[in-house]
């Protein structure tokens, strides 16, 4: 399965749907589905009926806001440029790194790295 060009943690704008200019933080990523759940984004109603919860516990009933996921497609990443966010596509640069193996030997590998595309530096 492919990896997303975002991730938990990462601050994103949204670029499309009825949230669209809000800033958040990405809470949690479903990479299966492609979808992304962001901090004060696409907040949804669900009225839940009080009831009796396993070991007695009461589970009090209401209406209860939550965050929905978006498609990630949706959302775009933000990155502080001389003290201002400005949303920047990511990028991928492999650079080389030096391993070692259980033994001692040292061998070369190559480690990817995100890139925002707007100012060039790691993300």
């Amino acid at each position: 399965m492919a990896s997303l060009h975002v991730k938990k943690g990462d601050r994103v704008m949204v670029i499309a749907g009825k949230d669209k200019g809000v800033v958040g933080e990405i809470i949690a990523v479903h990479v299966e589905d492609q979808r992304v759940v962001v901090e004060g984004v696409n907040i949804m109603k669900r009225h839940r009926r009080e009831s009796q919860g396993a070991g007695g516990r009461r589970i009090e009933g209401g209406i209860i806001s939550a965050e929905a996921p978006i498609h990630v497609s949706n959302v775009q990443l933000v990155t502080k440029v001389d003290g201002k966010e400005v949303v920047t596509r990511v990028g991928y640069e492999r650079e080389e790194v030096m391993k070692k193996r259980a033994d001692g030997t040292e061998y070369k590998a190559f480690r990817s790295k995100r890139v925002a595309r707007k100012t060039g530096k790691e993300i």
